[in-house]
């Protein structure tokens, strides 16, 4: 029943949780692989397609350039449609994520038995925002079977303390942090819960399979672009190590909140005190996430996906480790009904987002924008309107299906910049429409912009979806807007 309602729910997203999250589960990945398959290069990143590209900009090439090759599979049986290209995309990640919640049961089924196994099935398979970030192109939640295999590898090589089982372990770990760097963190911990175990053989073996790995997917792949051995790795910590104080940051106590708040108290309660309480008999589940975790704490920047890959770790062991201590606790063995009145509560509350998260079309009124010209005939070029802010919203072009150069109009950008930066181009390259983002002073702006553009027609209104509102309503950083597309005269 785990498997079947996590694979319902999966179903639904693949269906109906069109779009993207946020900016790097798509123009990191989706956009970059596709400008490669048409012979561009979106972010700038292979100097053979783009001249002018000096030097690496921190980004492995593992996770979009296996998107490169299945795009190009399915143009090859005739697929070209962006939407259908998503389709399939979201579908192979929740098959991925699947392995997930198998993994997550069996693990907790090993340790602690069927209690434990059927509360760490249900969260990983049902969890509110599971669903969803299982069909999202977010490197920080692809990297989680690889992570989590190794981890059953290590736990499942407890007793007979073989070796070479490890070695793969270290493989699949090096394919983690190779889709997303910061894993790096989770191994050493792996490799360090090994040496305090004693288990030096296995410890060697995992650090063996890792530089492997590393070897095989980022020397090589530098080798051939750059000439030099792990470039990206490299320039990757170089940029974060400069922009460590940049984007987010927040206290250091921050993803604890968090943790707190999205596994809904008060079973998030349950679930941290079950991890913690046991690091000393599992401590090869625990020391990887926990090291994960104390990184990103005391990493000034902090973004919430950035803990995505320890989550399910603190799910099960917390599973484990609450179950076996609610089968010994006296006042939980007189209190069944309020035991049994905090689940109740707990997927009551989960039942509602839980619906709504897993259907929900991200960035709608970006996606459907780029869609609505995608299927103009005469369409040349765009320009973004949002002169309500200092910056426009970066459109998806992979939608439109036309790697066109935008023209911005925002408040740095003066009219007269504008229509300068449109003689400039030849006449086929000139913007024949432009989309006005957000609803704010709209009657005004289109006016404003239809002095200097007479002839301006309306085309259609695009809305972003229910949930996008209410991130926007809950923080105004989240650009989901409305869109205007007008067709220039």
């Amino acid at each position: 029943m785990i498997l079947i309602g996590a694979a319902f729910f999966r179903l639904l997203a693949v269906l109906f949780s069109k779009g993207y999250g946020m900016h790097d589960d798509h123009f990191l990945v989706i956009e970059a692989a596709q400008s490669w398959v048409d012979g561009r290069d979106y972010n700038y990143w292979i100097p053979s397609l783009s001249p002018q590209v000096t030097e690496p900009t921190g980004h492995s090439l593992l996770y979009p350039g296996l998107h490169y090759f299945l795009f190009r599979l399915l143009e090859g049986i005739g697929m070209f449609d962006p939407q259908a290209k998503m389709y399939v995309v979201r579908l192979l990640h929740a098959l991925l994520s699947m392995t997930i919640v198998v993994m997550g049961y069996r693990l907790a089924d090993r340790l602690q038995g069927k209690g434990a196994a059927k509360i760490a099935g249900l969260l990983l398979g049902m969890l509110f925002f599971m669903p969803m970030m299982s069909v999202r192109n977010l490197a920080e939640f692809v990297c989680i079977p690889a992570l989590l295999y190794a981890s059953v590898i290590a736990v499942r090589e407890e007793h007979d303390q073989r070796w070479k089982p490890l070695l793969l372990a270290g493989l699949l770990l090096g394919l983690a942090c190779s889709v997303r760097f910061q894993t790096i963190v989770f191994s050493g911990g792996m490799g360090l819960a090994l040496l305090i175990l004693r288990r030096w053989r296995q410890a060697f073996a995992l650090g063996a399979g890792f530089v492997g790995s590393l070897v095989l997917v980022q020397m090589v792949t530098d080798m051939i672009i750059w000439g030099t051995p792990f470039m990206e790795l490299m320039a990757y910590i170089r940029y974060n190590i400069d922009n460590a104080e940049t984007y987010g940051v927040q206290r250091w106590y921050n993803y604890i909140l968090l943790l707190s708040g999205i596994l809904i108290p008060p079973v998030s309660l349950f679930l941290l005190f079950g991890y913690l309480r046991s690091w000393r008999k599992h401590l090869l589940l625990f020391l990887p996430a926990f090291a994960f975790l104390l990184f990103h704490s005391s990493f000034p920047n902090k973004q919430e996906r950035f803990i995505l890959p320890a989550i399910p770790f603190v799910i099960i062991l917390g599973s484990i480790g609450w179950s076996a201590f609610h089968a010994g606790s006296q006042f939980w063995m007189r209190n069944t009904r309020l035991y049994r009145g905090i689940w109740i509560f707990f997927w009551s509350v989960n039942l509602a987002p839980l619906l709504f998260v897993s259907t929900t079309y991200s960035h709608r009124s970006r996606v459907e924008a780029m869609v609505y010209l995608s299927r103009k005939a005469d369409f040349r070029e765009l320009i973004v309107e949002e002169t309500n802010h200092d910056y426009t919203t970066q459109p998806p072009l992979f939608y439109l299906r036309h790697w066109t150069s935008p023209l911005e109009l925002h408040s740095g950008i003066t009219m007269d910049t504008l229509k300068a930066r449109m003689a400039a181009r030849i006449p086929a390259h000139r913007p024949n429409y432009v989309v006005f983002n957000q609803e704010d002073d709209i009657d005004a702006r289109v006016a404003a912009f239809n002095r200097e553009f007479p002839g301006l027609t309306y085309e259609t209104t695009i809305y972003p979806s229910f949930v996008d509102e209410v991130m926007h309503w809950l923080n105004h950083h989240n650009a989901n807007f409305t869109a205007y597309v007008y067709r220039i005269e």
